[in-house]
């Protein structure tokens, strides 16, 4: 016992040496790791009666407490890193974090599942209408656009099959030679062309619009991937610029734009139906449906003449060589109906290429411009005095050279010395101081009422789009002068369809009726404007005797005649307002003329207005003459007997 207990030296130590054990505990085995609990030794069990080996004890058996003997002295040993220790259990790291993966695989799936049967019993009828949707597009089937056609069938208006030609920039592969194949089918540029192909950022561009069918067929035979081409109508119009500005335009949608196209586009157009078109993926169509089918629009038949129409034309053109105005128009009616048989307007337009043409040039100046009328408004002023009894043809008015009203000084166009006229020989000599005397004596509220009376101041109701009303003056403005200058047709202002729709009024017996230009819609005619009466049948029948005067020597139209047939009719000569000073130019003027014939019972009438003529100002020398032309073709040409 006393060599147990004595005293020893030190035992050195090295600074990550382990601890001693507490006592009663045998020492692990250095270097190894710690051994799970729960899983049998690796060595075999002990044969009976074997003790048991150094350092280990056997499995649920205490160790005895014994005395120690004394190790004997060692040199340090070399530090070792020691595994970790697990004092989370018996199942490794590893097996742990699988176990913990699975388990949250199998929360992610249960989850999914209820998530696919809550949008399969409770969202799934409106996720698959988003994924048809997605799948199938609707696309607008344009209807065909009805045709126009003169009151002989020829087509002035009509559709022909076209192609709008887009790419998808994404599905080009060469965007360069691409459009080198394009150009000269496109009529653009190639570098043009290239630029809207090299468009990655975009998947649809349009490359031409309402391409010609047959020049589209050439562009698809090409066989360029990424083309698309939709169906479409393209407006056609055969006679290129007969009768253009009446006609007017149609744009790139199919809907008018200007003139009839414009006016009677829902009669027209007809109705769009709708095609549903399925996809797959690659946006390619692999099924095609007609949802609604495409209603045609109607076709219009017009009361115009192509022949007459085209001859209008002609004479307009060839004031338009002589005088160079600004611009020109000419109406053709039939005074019994008020159907009209030409509106020509000048300069020219090409209806297939309006763009082209001046924004003034597209004009309508039969309805879209406004002038004071000058002398042919005296026969207004004539008719309401002969209506009321004032006057009669044969009344005679003593005339100065010249006539104080107010203060104002008005004389005749051409100065004459003191002359006693009749009614009818001032409206033949166009007398100034003479058609003043007679709206004196009917008195500015009967001139007013007979201005308004004739349709002045309000649309005539053709049936064309823009029509200016003219100005009236009202009865509450006139001054002291105002009767100076309106019985004489200055001071208001009009339109050429209301010149012509009140002259024919005279020639047709009284009756103001509406002009127009449709005659039928799908062969079924339109019904006829009624009319309402403006003067009794004498007056009128002794106002188209006195106009006759105008063709007669010393009247102002005297130059014009047409062998067989008696004219009656108005010319009209009136300074235009100054833009700059606002007061009556001396050098730019308005000259017109309105006529009908035979004098006695009218078949045609026709007005023409010039807009600034240069080289000659007056109607009688430069509008009468083309009424003169258009009449004489017309007449023998609508088989009118002379009279």
């Amino acid at each position: 016992m006393a060599r147990a207990s004595a005293a020893r030296a030190p035992r050195a130590r090295h600074p990550r040496a382990r601890a001693p054990r507490t006592r009663g505990h045998p020492p692990r085995a250095r270097g190894r790791a710690p051994r799970p609990r729960g899983r049998p030794p690796r060595t075999p069990p002990r044969a009976p009666g074997r003790p048991p080996a150094r350092g280990r004890r056997p499995p649920g058996r205490a160790p005895a407490a014994r005395a120690r003997p004394p190790a004997p002295e060692r040199a340090p040993a070399t530090p070792r890193r020691r595994a970790p220790r697990d004092l989370g259990g018996s199942v490794p790291t590893t097996e742990r974090r699988v176990g913990q993966l699975f388990a949250v695989f199998l929360v992610l799936l249960a989850v999914a599942g209820v998530r696919t049967a809550y949008l399969a019993a409770v969202k799934g009828g409106s996720l698959r209408q988003r994924a048809a949707s997605q799948q199938t597009t609707a696309v607008t089937v344009p209807a065909q656009r009805g045709s126009i056609v003169d009151r002989h069938g020829t087509q002035l208006a009509v559709s022909e099959p076209a192609d709008d030609i887009a790419a998808n920039p994404r599905l080009i592969v060469d965007p360069v030679a691409a459009a080198r194949r394009l150009a000269p089918l496109l009529h653009q540029g190639a570098d043009a062309i290239a630029v809207k192909l090299a468009a990655r950022g975009s998947g649809f561009v349009y490359l031409a619009r309402q391409v010609p069918a047959d020049m589209a067929e050439r562009i698809r035979r090409l066989n360029i991937a990424g083309l698309q081409f939709t169906s479409v109508d393209k407006r056609d119009y055969p006679r290129g610029s007969l009768a253009a500005q009446v006609l007017g335009t149609v744009g790139i949608d199919g809907s008018g734009l200007s003139g009839l196209e414009y006016a009677d586009d829902r009669v027209l157009r007809g109705h769009s139906g709708t095609r549903r078109v399925t996809s797959d993926a690659l946006g390619h169509p692999i099924a095609v449906a007609d949802a609604s089918q495409a209603e045609p629009g109607h076709g219009l038949e017009l009361s115009i003449d192509a022949t007459i129409q085209s001859r209008a034309e002609a004479v307009l053109a060839s004031v338009g060589r002589t005088y160079g105005p600004k611009a020109a128009t000419a109406i053709v009616m039939d005074p019994r109906s008020g159907e009209i048989l030409a509106l020509a307007n000048w300069p020219p337009v090409n209806a297939n290429h309006v763009a082209r043409a001046s924004i003034a040039a597209r004009q309508d100046h039969a309805v879209g411009f406004d002038y004071e009328p000058g002398s042919t408004f005296k026969a207004f002023t004539v008719a309401g005095a002969l209506q009321e009894g004032l006057v009669t043809p044969s009344t005679l008015f003593d005339l100065p050279p010249e006539i104080q009203v107010a203060d104002r000084t008005i004389s005749d166009a051409e100065s004459r010395p003191d002359e006693t006229l009749s009614t009818a020989r001032i409206l033949a000599q166009s007398s100034n101081v003479g058609a003043i005397r007679i709206g004196l004596r009917l008195g500015r509220s009967h001139f007013d009422s007979w201005v308004h009376r004739f349709g002045f101041g309000r649309p005539t109701g053709v049936d064309l789009p823009g029509e200016e009303r003219g100005q009236v003056l009202p009865l509450d403005r006139y001054s002291g002068s105002s009767m100076g200058n309106l019985p004489i047709g200055q001071g208001n202002s009009v339109t050429p369809m209301q010149m012509a729709t009140a002259y024919a009024a005279v020639a047709n017996g009284g009756i103001l009726r509406a002009p127009h230009l449709v005659r039928a819609v799908d062969g079924h005619g339109t019904r006829e404007p009624t009319g309402r009466r403006v003067l009794t049948p004498p007056v009128a029948a002794e106002l188209r005797q006195m106009l006759k005067g105008v063709f007669s020597p010393g009247g102002t139209a005297s130059e014009v005649s047409i062998p067989g047939y008696q004219l009656a009719g108005k010319t009209g000569t009136a300074n235009k307002i100054d833009p700059v000073t606002h007061t009556y130019s001396s050098s730019r003027y308005v000259a017109s003329f309105v006529g009908f014939a035979p004098a006695r019972r009218p078949r045609l009438l026709c007005a023409v207005m010039v807009d600034e003529p240069q080289g000659a100002i007056y109607g009688g020398v430069v509008a009468a003459p083309a009424f003169g032309q258009i009449m004489s073709f017309a007449l023998p040409y609508l088989r009118v007997p002379p009279a």
